[in-house]
């Protein structure tokens, strides 16, 4: 069997190595975003000046209202609430649960989720791609991961409220919630499409968009 070209594979690592990593490694200390500016294919543009405080964020020490249908909220702190992450490549969230809040079954297309349980008892469960399902009740102290992009939910199972704080390697990991996303799109998927992914009739279908519509 011939060898391959030095130069192919050459080629080669210049697209697997950055393939790697999540977002773009930066090119200076600091990007600190300049949120008024128009967002340039990854991030937003530096500001021109900046001083200490752009680089503390005090968001995810506020308590949370999880007087909700689900239970739960979360505090995000990325580049659109802290732009001192503008091209760092991280961002974190203090999630937040009412005794039995579910965090609902969703993905983060662009990074993987730490997080460790700060207080509380929740039920962490993650699917991949061959939908096998790995689940634990973790408590506070203990830390889980959840692989980029796949299906995933936090449930408190304690008999109090619960809170967790995750982390991710991207400064925007974006989160598509699939209730919301299925139930709620707009304009909406039609009828047909879900009555026939989910072997239902049209009614059931209707009474799921009635409570997820905007």
């Amino acid at each position: 069997m011939a060898s391959l070209p030095i130069s192919f594979l050459l080629t080669l690592c210049l697209f697997v190595i950055p393939s790697l990593s999540s977002d773009s490694d930066p090119l200076q200390d600091f990007c600190v975003g300049d949120l008024k500016a128009s967002p340039s294919i990854n991030g937003f543009p530096c500001k021109s000046s900046v001083s200490a405080a752009d680089f503390f964020f005090s968001g995810l020490a506020v308590p949370l209202n999880t007087s909700n249908r689900n239970g739960v909220a979360v505090a995000a702190a990325n580049v659109l609430t802290f732009p001192g992450l503008n091209t760092l490549g991280l961002s974190m969230n203090n999630v937040e649960f009412a005794p039995g809040g579910v965090n609902p079954p969703h993905s983060h297309p662009r990074a993987t989720e730490a997080g460790v349980v700060i207080e509380g008892s929740v039920f962490v469960g993650f699917l991949t791609t061959n939908n096998t399902l790995f689940s634990k009740v973790i408590h506070a102290g203990e830390m889980f991961v959840v692989p980029r992009g796949l299906v995933h939910f936090q449930w408190n199972v304690g008999k109090g409220k619960a809170r967790l704080i995750t982390s991710f390697n991207s400064q925007l990991p974006g989160s598509a919630v699939l209730p919301t996303t299925l139930f709620g799109s707009m304009p909406e998927i039609p009828n047909a499409v879900l009555t026939k992914t989910f072997r239902t009739d049209d009614a059931t279908v209707n009474n799921l968009k009635s409570k997820f519509a905007v």
